[in-house]
Parts: C-alpha cells; structure tokens; sequence
C-alpha cells in the first residue's frame, strides 16, 4: 500500500482513480458477445463458456435433482447460518414496503401513486474461486418481497460444471424459480436477449467483473434495465486515534481478498494509526489463504494522511465509497456529513462483512465512484411506480383554462382541444 502525507488537492484526482479498464476498451469484445448470442443462441453461450472459462457443458440448466443433492450436501451449520441470515434481511427489506401515496392536488383532482413488481429480474451471481451465494441473498430476497413473477439466476460453473452446492442450496431457499451454469459476459448477454432455455428478462441485478459490468451497461440498449454499474469491490476506512489497527487491517483485507482488481484505503489524521495498520496488513496477510489475491489488490491500494480534518472529510467525500468505515472520536458529526457512500459502518465493531452477510442491509452496491448518482439495491430496486388520477367534471371546469393556457402558450392546439371539447360539452 502506497502512503501519501497531505497530498495537495491537485493531486486528488489521481487518489481516487480505480484501476478499471475503460468502457471503451471492453467495449468491442462484449459486443461481439452480444451479437453471437442473437445470432446463435444458446450454442454460443456454450461456446464462450469454453472459452472464457475452460468448461464445457452439454445443458446449462440446473436440474431439480441437482439441486435436491446440493441441499443435501449442505452442512447444517451453514444452512443455520444462511436462514439467520435471511431473517435479517428479509426483514431490513420487508420494512421498506410503502403504503400507496394518495393526494387531492384540488377540489375534484386525485392524483395517487402505487408500486408495483418487476415481471422478470436476472441475478448475476458471481463465482469461481469464491462462490458469492451471500449475493443470492441479497438479490433474491427483495425480489421475492416486491412480487416478482420470475426470477432466474446465472452463475459461473467451476472447472467441474457445476455450480456450488451453497448457491443452489441458497437460491431454492430463497425461491428462485431457474437455475443457469453461465456466468461472464455471455451469461449478460444470455439474460438480455433470451436464448432457448434462458428466459429474457426485463432488469438484471448483481456485481461482476469489469467486463459483467460492461455487458451490463450494453444490455440496456435491448430494453433490459440494470440495477447500476457495480464493478470491483472497494473499501474506505476512516480512522483516528480510537481506531483499532488489528480491526483496520481485518477490513482492508476482507475487501482485497475479493479479487486482484479491488481497492482499499486507509485515511486517518493519525501516522501511528497508520504504520500500525501496515504492520497489521502484513501479519495477517500471511494467513490469509487468498494471500496472492489480496496481495495485487494491496498492490493497487493507499494510506492516506491528513492532518486537517476539513481536508480528510473533503477527501472521503471526493472518493465516494462503495464501503465506508468510520472509526472516529466524532462519528455522528462527520457521518452527518458524508455525501457519497454506498453503505456506511460506525464504530470498531461494525466490520464491513457484517453488510457482506448478514446484519440485514444490501451488499450490492454501487462502485467506482457511481456512489453520486446511484443507491445500492433495496426494495425499490425491484419495483416500478405507476400514477394516477381522476379528474370529476367540477374539476375539469376549474382546472380545464390552466391547462388551455399552458398549451396554447406550448403552440400544441390539440392538446388545448382535448381540454376545450371537453367544457363545451360541460357547459352546455
């Protein structure tokens, strides 16, 4: 991890640049992706499966007795585990069910406002060398709480072709109604178009890779909706002098342990916070048995100091967390002013694997700075508002020359004429 000493603000946008290739460098290659999997279906899912992942699969399709074997194979303790979890999370989420909102605008004009479900969602679960089952969770429970008719899963097999026993296990526990070995790209490109056993769907949820990420940026020109650009995983940590350092390093690990391409930063007003946590990194990380993995990611990671405390809360603020840690003397006062965060943890024992898991709240969230315009998953994720109203003809004759006045103003007489057809007939 680099260490930068009250790095001027010149300097700044340099700090908080991720290590992500550009969308138009992948660009061409999830393209073609695209364009195989029109054209040739499910076949060439099978083929990019060959190549991008080394496995070749007759049937995609996770079988009911696949997933009767997994369930089995399950320890109990996980299983015990897993339905904790659930119960939080389904209860973080089920708390944000809203009632219809309902207003008389003026006398005799209603407008109100319902939710309603998404039809289909797609779930992109990671895979490979860690299987994020923890995902299904957080993608499938909301799903299930907002009504959706059909939810379909796609995750990377391993070098076996098949997908984990925990995933499958998860997802038939959370009512997942169709199960794909496919993962990357393809995968995307799968639940974007349809294929003969994939069914299109109408948004698709869940992190990946840069080139998921990409893929699913294009999967909203075919009239696929995406929950938001979630890429590498990232974490901030904020800490003074009242930060544990052996908790710090925990954090900074648990997220560059997620892949080579994930970030991590200490920002601290404290030097003796920050060469503790460095020998922290370096005693854990030996442990560690995604050692080589965390390693690149602490390759591409920072410590940073500040001795102005105005500067430090500009700089969290300018980053823009997927992750953010607080371990500060004065955490509800510089919590208060965060504006840019994906989901935040107080105090030193809140470990960010607590949102990973189980504590209750969302773990898909937005990366790479995309915290500025875009929330993590929750309910709404999976939900569509629909207004309404009724106009009585009392209403019309009072609101009716507002409306006349604005369109003849707007020069689109016909829209005036839907209005004035309507008090002559009132008014005769």
């Amino acid at each position: 991890m680099e260490r930068f000493i009250n790095p001027d603000r010149n300097q700044w946008q340099a700090l908080t640049q991720r290590a992500s290739a550009s969308y138009a460098s992948l660009e061409p290659l999830v393209k073609t992706v695209f364009n195989a999997v029109e054209k040739e279906g499910e076949q060439a899912v099978k083929n990019y499966t060959l190549e991008f992942d080394k496995v070749e699969i007759q049937n995609i399709v996770v079988s009911k007795q696949e997933i009767v074997q997994a369930v089995d194979r399950v320890p109990n303790e996980l299983k015990v585990a897993i339905k904790r979890a659930k119960e939080n999370i389904m209860r973080f989420h089920e708390a944000q069910i809203t009632a219809p909102v309902e207003v008389e605008t003026q006398p005799g004009v209603s407008c109100w406002q319902k939710k309603l479900p998404i039809e289909k969602v797609g779930l992109y679960i990671p895979g490979g060398s860690a299987p994020l089952f923890s995902t299904v969770l957080m993608l499938a429970i909301p799903a299930k709480v907002a009504g959706c008719q059909e939810i379909v899963l796609c995750s990377p097999p391993d070098s076996n072709g098949l997908l984990a026993d925990v995933i499958l296990y998860t997802a038939n526990l959370c009512g997942v109604d169709s199960i794909f070995k496919v993962g990357g790209m393809q995968a995307i490109a799968g639940m974007t178009l349809g294929t003969e056993s994939i069914p299109k769907v109408d948004k698709i949820f869940g992190p990946g890779n840069q080139f998921v990420t990409v893929a699913k940026q294009l999967a909203t020109q075919y009239q696929v909706s995406i929950d938001m650009p979630a890429g590498p995983s990232e974490l901030m940590v904020v800490a003074d002098k009242t930060g544990n350092p052996d908790f710090i390093a925990s954090d900074l690990l648990s997220q560059a342990e997620h892949g080579p391409d994930s970030q991590v930063i200490l920002v601290t007003n404290d030097i003796e916070i920050a060469d503790a946590t460095f020998e922290k990194v370096a005693e854990q990380l030996e442990k560690l048995e995604r050692k080589s993995t965390a390693q690149k990611a602490l390759n591409n990671s920072k410590v940073i100091c500040f001795d102005n405390d105005q500067e430090l809360l500009d700089f969290v603020n300018r980053y823009g967390a997927e992750h953010l840690i607080v371990c500060l003397d004065n955490e509800t006062e510089f919590v208060n002013q965060i504006k840019h965060a994906g989901s935040i943890f107080i105090g030193n024992y809140t470990p960010e694997s607590a949102g990973d898991y189980a504590s209750g709240t969302n773990h898909t969230l937005p990366t790479n700075g995309y915290v500025r315009q875009y929330s993590g998953v929750n309910l709404d994720s999976f939900l569509k508002a629909i207004t309404y109203q009724k106009i009585t003809a009392d209403g019309l004759i009072d609101l009716g020359p507002v409306i006349e006045a604005m369109a003849t103003a707007e020069g689109l007489q016909a829209h005036k004429n839907a209005v004035s057809i309507r008090l002559k007939t009132l008014k005769s």
